[in-house]
């Protein structure tokens, strides 16, 4: 009898369990900007440059309270004084391409910095260089680190330095043209609260640009 009603109370149990909802994930959401250029852009000279997507970006999944961690965050850079613009605008929301929508940063390899001031897990960044004409940026490095000074607990979600003349470790992402689509980085839940961005200029000057950058996620910790 007690065999009977143990064995009952563990289907029961276990039905529950595999009943329970599983963690939903919804499209990642986001308001594109205009295109500012159609058709197939000129060639480019460029290592491991992967071939322009036709149609739409594919829908990307995230965890449901997955929300733009990035909005209105402090923005930091190695260039101490922007050549063009405010390094506020990287992350104001706005993406669109003319002129007075981007910060631009001197030549060589540069970097900007997010603060989104708690820890927390990121699904997806989306990067907005430049976008009025096709062109492709250098060295396109992402990390994510717990340490404002990235000394340490650095984890890298995007490398497309397929040489290494960053001196940040050879990459095997692709090199790719810039569109009003931005790019799409999974990053795949690491966690951390800085974001680290370089580029080492671009196929039209030496020249490093930001419009604007959202990093999707859900903040793992209160303060």
């Amino acid at each position: 009898m007690f065999f009977r009603f143990s064995f009952t109370l563990f289907i029961f149990y276990s039905l529950t369990l595999y009943a329970l909802p599983a963690d939903e994930n919804v499209p990642l959401q986001t308001k594109l900007p205009k295109p500012l250029f159609a058709g197939t852009p000129a060639p480019f000279k460029v290592a491991n440059l992967e071939k322009p997507r036709t149609g739409k970006r594919p829908a990307f999944m995230v965890p449901e309270g997955t929300t733009n961690l990035a909005a209105e965050k402090t923005v930091s850079s190695s260039d101490d004084w922007p050549v063009i613009g405010e390094l506020e605008f990287v992350t104001d929301g706005d993406k669109e391409g003319e002129e007075g929508y981007y910060v631009e940063l001197g030549p060589k390899l540069q970097h900007i910095q997010i603060d989104l001031e708690k820890a927390s897990a990121i699904y997806a960044i989306l990067i907005w260089h430049y976008h009025a004409q096709p062109r492709v940026y250098h060295d396109i490095i992402v990390q994510i680190s717990d340490d404002p000074e990235f000394n340490s607990g650095v984890q890298t979600v995007y490398n497309n330095d397929h040489d290494n003349s960053a001196g940040l470790g050879m990459g095997k992402d692709n090199a790719y043209i810039e569109t009003y689509e931005g790019r799409l980085i999974d990053a795949d839940g690491v966690v951390g609260r800085y974001i680290r961005l370089y580029s080492k200029g671009n196929t039209t000057d030496s020249m490093n640009h930001y419009i604007e950058v959202e990093v999707f996620g859900i903040p793992t910790s209160t303060g």
